[in-house]
């Protein structure tokens, strides 16, 4: 089993969050409004966009769904 990085894990996390907040202006969303459509508090919206959350599976889902997008489409850095 390859050695955990935390640095490396705390990137992946500020790249995740990056591109959650980029998916979510391009929609003009508030973060209080994507949290009301993925059925989250604000406030785990904030936390995800600076990286500070080690988001699960059902909310990754949840997301992907109130922005419109694939669940892949957050793991990726593609122009929106």
């Amino acid at each position: 089993m390859p050695e955990r990085n935390d640095d490396e894990l705390r990137a992946q996390h500020l790249r995740f969050g990056q591109r959650v907040r980029d998916l979510r202006q391009a929609r003009r969303l508030s973060q209080e409004e994507l949290a009301e459509l993925a059925g989250v508090h604000r406030t785990y919206v904030s936390s995800l966009e600076r990286g500070q959350r080690n988001v699960g599976l059902d909310n990754i889902l949840a997301i992907a769904a109130a922005l419109g997008v694939p669940p892949s489409d957050l793991f990726t850095e593609e122009a929106l």
